[in-house]
């Protein structure tokens, strides 16, 4: 008689963890379409600022404070640390656009996209060697991406630039020897004197929406901790979890996000772009399938 399996608690939760994440990610468009009359430049600038005025809090209740001293403290590996702030700033301020233009669509195509750049990326600056049906995915993609720019005239740039913003991102934050929580205090620590910069040329402008009325000032402070705390369960999930296992629950926030864009902001979507969708999806399929394939298999007693 088979012995009956035993279900892991700790993968349990991080099986918990990635699904809080992810699906806090997800409904992120839901809180930026709040910010009702507030441009998208000037949500980033408090993103930023609240965003690293919280995490001193949180590193500081964590006991954190090691590696990021070790950080600041090699001025050779900042330059790449840099790199990644200035690209996860870039992927922000496309997204928080795109959910105020109302083209949440377009952003929900991006990060369906992003594991295939990922996987283009890889093969094309790491040299890595992709497994064919990785190729055959990322021919899929691309072959979606050409259909709709000869179908419609136009390329989807909303969801290139959020993808390939993204995906490089992760390309460079893999130099980084620093967790999640702690990588993303110092990026937006070097992006805080500019941040600060910006918020004081918009208030000697006159155009600040800062301290205007209580429902913006409150969106714009929390914009901050909502950007550590998914994170937070993201990196409780990377820690109980195979990548494999995190690679198939990140689906989920893109999934969100295409259901959040037609059912509550009611946002059209053509027959050209649900054959790119399509096909996209397709391709993910195929990229999940090679993944999954080539996991590490362990051998069992017989």
């Amino acid at each position: 008689m088979l012995p009956t399996p035993t279900r892991d608690p700790d993968a349990v939760k991080g099986v918990m963890y990635g699904l809080t994440a992810y699906t806090m990610w997800g409904c992120f468009p839901l809180f930026f379409a709040l910010f009702d009359g507030i441009p998208a430049f000037e949500i980033l600038i408090h993103r930023i600022i609240w965003a690293c005025l919280f995490l001193v809090g949180l590193i500081t209740l964590l006991r954190r404070w090691p590696p990021v001293v070790t950080a600041l403290g090699e001025p050779k590996r900042l330059g790449r640390v840099l790199a990644c702030a200035l690209l996860i700033a870039f992927n922000w301020g496309i997204y928080i656009y795109a959910v105020e233009s109302k083209q949440v669509l377009q952003a929900s195509l991006g990060y369906f996209l992003t594991p295939l750049v990922n996987v283009a990326l890889g093969m094309l600056v790491l040299r890595e060697v992709m497994a064919k049906l990785q190729l055959v995915a990322l021919g899929l993609a691309s072959v979606a991406i050409a259909t709709q720019f000869v179908m419609l005239g136009e390329l989807p740039w909303l969801s290139l630039l959020l993808a390939l913003s993204f995906g490089s991102y992760g390309l460079f934050r893999k130099q980084v020897p620093l967790d999640g929580l702690s990588g993303l205090f110092v990026e937006t620590l070097l992006l805080f004197p500019l941040a600060l910069i910006a918020l004081t040329w918009l208030s000697w402008n006159g155009s600040s929406h800062f301290l205007q009325d209580t429902s913006s000032t409150g969106l714009l402070i929390a914009s901050g901790a909502l950007t550590a705390l998914p994170l937070m369960a993201f990196a409780g999930a990377a820690r109980r979890l195979r990548l494999a296992t995190l690679g198939f629950l990140m689906y989920i926030n893109p999934s969100i996000q295409f259901l959040i864009a037609l059912t509550v902001f009611g946002e059209p979507l053509g027959l050209i772009q649900l054959a790119t969708f399509v096909l996209i999806w397709i391709g993910l399929a195929l990229y999940s399938w090679s993944a999954w394939q080539s996991r590490p298999r362990y051998a069992t007693a017989g």
